[in-house]
């Protein structure tokens, strides 16, 4: 890590060292602020959020609110998890 390579960004709080393939300020500041516990969500709650991304994917189909083949990928993926 040592060798990696940054770039300056800008927000309205300054500049911040951003590593070249995150993706701006704020998300680094994220990562710097509020670092990540290594718990993870239970597997059972996984399956319940895939569960509802695939009926909220499905319900948006139908009222012409998604793109079939975008409501297909998330269909398709929330069928892998569950």
């Amino acid at each position: 890590m040592a060798d990696q390579k940054f770039r300056i960004e800008r927000d309205s709080m300054g500049e911040v060292k951003v590593p070249l393939e995150a993706y701006g300020a704020q998300t680094q500041r994220a990562v710097e602020n509020f670092p990540v516990s290594g718990i993870g969500f239970p597997r059972q709650f996984i399956h319940a959020l895939a569960t509802v991304k695939y009926a909220a994917a499905a319900a948006n189909e139908e009222l012409g609110l998604l793109d079939p083949g975008i409501a297909g990928a998330i269909r398709q993926a929330g069928r892998k998890i569950r």
